[in-house]
């Protein structure tokens, strides 16, 4: 697995994000058997491709789910940008990605005094 430095991402940038995840499909499907060597082989190359993925975690109960959603995202150092329900939305830059690269926009939050 190759390991990128992890990555923080302002709430704006999240929801930047999570309008991007909003109509995709899950790539990634994880079941009983949890994370065999073959799955997190494709989850790599899936998230190196396609920078931003949805991950179906359908395994025991939420603290199952959670641990390998966290697990997912330490391995392959991505964000966890939501989880719903058994879906998790997960991002990581690729920097050698020359084609179809997600651009974050890098705005800060504007406050609006009144007077």
């Amino acid at each position: 697995m190759v390991h990128f430095a992890p990555m923080t991402l302002s709430e704006a940038q999240k929801k930047y994000l999570r309008g991007l995840g909003h109509g995709l499909r899950p790539l990634i499907m994880v079941a009983d058997s949890g994370l065999s060597e073959s799955l997190l082989i494709e989850y790599e190359t899936t998230l190196a491709h396609h920078e931003l993925i949805k991950v179906s975690v359908r395994v025991g109960d939420r603290k199952a789910r959670d641990a390998i959603i966290n697990e997912l995202c330490e391995l392959g150092s991505a964000a966890l940008i939501q989880r719903v329900g058994n879906v998790a939305l997960l991002y990581r830059e690729n920097p050698e990605k020359k084609k179809n690269k997600i651009v974050i926009p890098n705005r800060k939050p504007t406050h609006v005094t009144r007077t």
